[in-house]
């Protein structure tokens, strides 16, 4: 099984993702709205900010993809879309698509306010008043 922890408070994502859940096959993939619900990502170390700001996918192997690389895992199993998840393989266009794909998720992330708020969580945690001796 395929996990998928996407935002599902952006519009843009949840639309995307929507999309893709209608057309998956049955049993591919598990789909998790960490905006609802970030506690999945704990057991694997990963805080719900750094979820929010780029897609995050585990492959059936375990192996993360993060970012336009998690992407191309999800189109892999999609009818359609395998010859996109190619094509994001190779090295030139990997790295223009991730480029774009980071400074886009960066400006998304600095405009929700749900994505800001878990930003300052982190910090409001890392504040050394915060810290248990």
């Amino acid at each position: 099984m395929i996990e998928v922890f996407f935002d599902g408070k952006c519009g843009l994502c949840s639309k995307e993702i929507a999309y893709y859940r209608r057309i998956a096959p049955i049993g591919t993939f598990s789909w998790m709205d960490i905006a609802a619900d970030a506690s999945p990502l704990a057991a694997h170390g990963i805080t719900q900010a750094a979820a929010l700001r780029y897609l995050h996918v585990r492959d059936a192997a375990g192996h993360w993809h993060i970012g336009a690389p998690g992407f191309a895992v999800i189109w892999q199993q999609l009818a359609y879309w395998r010859l996109l998840a190619v094509l994001m393989r190779l090295p030139l266009i990997r790295q223009v698509v991730n480029a774009v794909y980071i400074r886009f998720a960066d400006y998304r992330f600095a405009k929700l306010d749900h994505c800001q708020l878990a930003q300052s969580q982190i910090v409001q945690n890392q504040h050394p008043k915060n810290q248990v001796n």
